[in-house]
């Protein structure tokens, strides 16, 4: 290939990517993000949110230890390194409306993209230029992300095997089953 065109390249896809780290307005709904990326609100299960209203830190014994999850929490699944990660790697013992980064950081829910990008790097690049996940808006101004959460399980993050659907119908037979083929 020739430097002129290569160059050509690299200047359009930098220029198509820009947009991606610019900061949207701030009179868009939606939660707004350290790094200006603005997200939908988690998609947290039905009374799980905010988890201090369970774990307010006087009423239940802060227990730190790896051990099997009860109760509220019994159902949770834990696919995610089951041999390695547990709760704890990502919730935060002492605040629990918090995640933690490995430094220790404490995070908001609505960042938790910078949690998975530790350990998902190529991902998270790929999703701040929306490659991969889903991004809606203008290609050149605001733009709305939807966070790793919305569409994969955090405690068991691979994609559920789905039926497929029936192809769509065409419209010459939406037209001959109503019986009025022309």
């Amino acid at each position: 290939m020739n430097t002129r065109l290569i160059r050509f390249l690299g200047l359009t896809l930098f220029l198509l990517a820009a947009p991606a780290f610019a900061d949207p307005p701030s009179g868009k709904a939606g939660a707004i993000a350290q790094e200006g990326i603005q997200v939908p609100r988690p998609p947290f299960s039905e009374g799980i949110f905010p988890c201090t209203s369970c774990h307010d830190g006087k009423s239940m014994k802060l227990d730190t230890k790896r051990r099997e999850l009860t109760g509220m929490h019994g159902d949770i699944l834990l696919g995610h390194g089951p041999e390695s990660r547990w709760c704890l790697d990502c919730h935060d013992a002492r605040d629990r409306d918090k995640l933690h980064l490995v430094s220790g950081e404490k995070i908001p829910f609505t960042v938790s993209y910078r949690l998975c990008g530790q350990c998902h790097g190529d991902k998270l690049r790929d999703w701040r230029v929306g490659v991969h996940g889903k991004r809606t808006g203008s290609w050149n101004g605001p733009k709305e992300y939807l966070l790793c959460v919305h569409c994969h399980d955090p405690h068991s993050p691979r994609f559920k095997p789905m039926k497929p659907m029936p192809p769509p119908t065409r419209p010459g037979e939406i037209q001959a089953r109503k019986g009025g083929a022309r």
